[in-house]
């Protein structure tokens, strides 16, 4: 038993009643979205996939799923990451943090992401609309100090995208580690 397994359990059995979940990935699916991404997944993070589902569950829009099965799906963990990366030759101001993970897009061009290279797997929100200047620093918020963290806001329905919540006020701090990840 681990320290996830108690949150694991009670994740899987949310999502097992949304009518997007899919059955959870293997071993061997996680190891080769692990190979293509360069670096290995948040522990937390794989174990979801493993054991939960491979997304359609989560908060509003659901989780991606970590890789593409078919040629119809359009977003995925693993091909939003590498989408984001600009080749290593580019001429851009465009950056997207190494190790950083896209895991569900909110609408109006945000994304969640987990930062698989920090210790908690910080969840970030990714931002565009706060882009000033070329300068993507201003663009990356802290949603939740780890994976676990975000989860636990979720199966408690008290995350800034409920319903409920939306007259709330939420000052989502700006990652500190922009400035050196970018």
């Amino acid at each position: 038993m681990n320290e996830y397994d108690d949150l694991l359990e009670r994740v899987s059995a949310r999502a097992a009643a949304s009518k997007r979940h899919r059955p959870p990935v293997t071993a061997d699916a996680v190891a080769t979205a692990e190979e293509r991404l360069g670096f290995p997944l948040h522990p937390l993070l794989a174990a979801l996939y493993r054991r939960a589902g491979d997304g359609g569950f989560g908060p509003d829009y659901t989780l991606f799923p970590l890789a593409r099965t078919t040629a119809t799906e359009e977003d995925t963990v693993v091909d939003g990451y590498l989408d984001r990366v600009p080749p290593t030759d580019a001429d851009s101001w465009w950056s997207w943090p190494k190790g950083v993970v896209p895991i569900l897009d909110w609408g109006c061009a945000m994304v969640a992401a987990v930062d698989c290279l920090s210790e908690n797997g910080t969840v970030l929100l990714f931002d565009p609309n706060a882009i000033t200047d070329q300068d993507l620093t201003g663009a990356w918020f802290v949603d939740a100090g780890s994976l676990a963290e975000w989860l636990e806001t979720w199966l408690a329905g008290s995350g800034w995208y409920e319903e409920d919540m939306v007259d709330e006020e939420f000052d989502m701090p700006l990652w500190a580690d922009a400035a050196s990840r970018l």
